[in-house]
């Protein structure tokens, strides 16, 4: 049996491939930076896990992957070099992974992991996404079969190496330029590269890049294929009722004219495999993905929402959403608590970020959660002094109740009204309660 070590385990996308490869008998071991409920998970399911990184764990492997966030200079990945063991990036992997499969890849934006882990529940095969399925209860599900669903990654243009059978893209919105030379051909090329290897495409052809592609695609026009659109409760959490072209009504769990499209690109990806009764029914059991629009706590007073939204875009959106369900629940007052996510990302999108918590009543902000980035001297106190934010180091989860202490140690407890937590950080285990 061949041993692969993972530099970097923790990652959600790269925890995925270790876990996928663990089921196909490999031996597998990993190291991070530090501790995490992730590296915890890794080592309850049998995967031998260090922290931090030490070179010591680097002894007779057959091949090191490393994650992005991994720099040259790394102990581990000099030892591995030094042994002359195969080094590859999570982008390299891919294709020893996925070449022999028949994979269903979603990339976009916004969106590819709710989209990916909606048709995740509609097609059979082994699941590899960057997010916690709430239905199986992880990031990766392995089934026998050559089906892979695969959420494909642009940050890096790793999505070029996932040998797509069938393609879906959610949006082209730029993002993560700096891997491109902050040049939107090479950006747009990539994405036209992605879609021109599979032979199945689908795309929301609204899309202001997506809407100028001559090839062949299964094209979903969100503003005339999705009507009468409208959302349900049940047990005080949210659903989402339309109807698609014509092929009649359909319900998935969650909110927003997001949600709506995010379904009915995996349903029109979906229909190319199965029928249309069977999506429909299992749509319905679909439960959401963890950190997206997660709802830790529904009752008729108070709300507690995760959500995984780091870019403007995100945020308005899922803020509008959030709005209407508290419309519904006859709520009115909205907190947000917003643990900006790496200092290349917040000042990329300083001006968005300013604007996109409009018509929220209190927000508290948290330190930027810097995924190993260096500091690059953004005043948050200065730049959002608008928003008359709260400001605190970290928020706890007492008894199901938020509390946090501000700047000048006075503490503040919420239980009322609809409180929603943004971020691609460690917020999601502060309201938790899981650190």
């Amino acid at each position: 049996m061949q041993k692969v070590h993972f530099i970097g385990i923790g990652g959600i996308g790269i925890s995925a491939i270790a876990r996928f490869l663990k089921e196909k008998n490999f031996i597998i071991s990993g190291s991070d930076i530090k501790e995490t409920q992730t590296i915890i998970d890794l080592r309850n399911e049998g995967i031998r896990v260090i922290t931090p990184h030490s070179a010591d764990i680097i002894q007779d492997q057959d091949m090191v992957v490393y994650s992005a966030a991994i720099k040259p200079e790394n102990t581990e990945l000099i030892a591995a070099k030094e042994k002359g063991i195969k080094c590859l990036s999570r982008k390299e992997i891919l294709p020893f992974i996925l070449n022999d499969k028949r994979v269903f890849s979603v990339a976009g934006a916004h969106g590819k992991s709710t989209t990916s882990s909606m048709l995740a529940s509609l097609v059979d095969g082994s699941v590899i996404i960057g997010a916690i399925s709430k239905q199986f209860g992880s990031n990766m599900k392995y089934f026998e079969s050559e089906n892979v669903i695969f959420e494909a990654d642009e940050s890096d243009s790793s999505f070029l190496n996932s040998n797509p059978y069938l393609a879906v893209v959610t949006n082209a919105e730029p993002e993560h330029m700096e891997h491109y030379d902050y040049d939107l051909d090479k950006f747009y090329a990539a994405y036209t590269g992605f879609l021109q290897r599979a032979k199945v495409r689908v795309i929301n052809a609204e899309d202001e890049f997506l809407s100028t592609l001559k090839m062949d695609c299964i094209k979903l026009y969100p503003s005339k294929d999705i009507t009468d659109s409208k959302m349900v409760l049940r047990n005080y959490e949210p659903y989402m009722s339309f109807n698609l072209k014509n092929l009649g009504t359909f319900e998935v769990f969650g909110i927003g004219e997001h949600i709506a499209i995010d379904a009915s690109l995996a349903i029109l990806a979906a229909n190319c495999e199965v029928g249309l009764e069977s999506i429909r029914e299992n749509l319905a059991k679909y439960k959401g993905i963890k950190k997206r629009f997660d709802i830790l706590k529904a009752s008729k007073d108070f709300i507690l929402i995760d959500d995984y939204g780091h870019h403007p875009t995100e945020i308005k959106a899922t803020l509008k959403s959030a709005k209407e369900y508290a419309n519904m629940l006859g709520i009115s007052q909205i907190t947000v608590i917003w643990q900006p996510h790496r200092f290349t990302r917040l000042k990329a999108n300083l001006q968005s970020f300013k604007t996109c918590f409009e018509g929220v009543d209190d927000i508290v902000i948290l330190p930027v959660y810097s995924g190993g980035e260096a500091d690059n001297g953004i005043n948050l106190k200065k730049e959002f002094k608008e928003l008359r934010p709260n400001f605190a180091k970290r928020v706890f989860n007492e008894d199901g109740a938020i509390t946090f202490n501000d700047e000048f140690d006075v503490k503040h407890r919420m239980d009322e009204g609809l409180v929603i937590g943004f971020g691609a950080g460690d917020i999601t285990y502060q309201l938790r309660g899981e650190i």
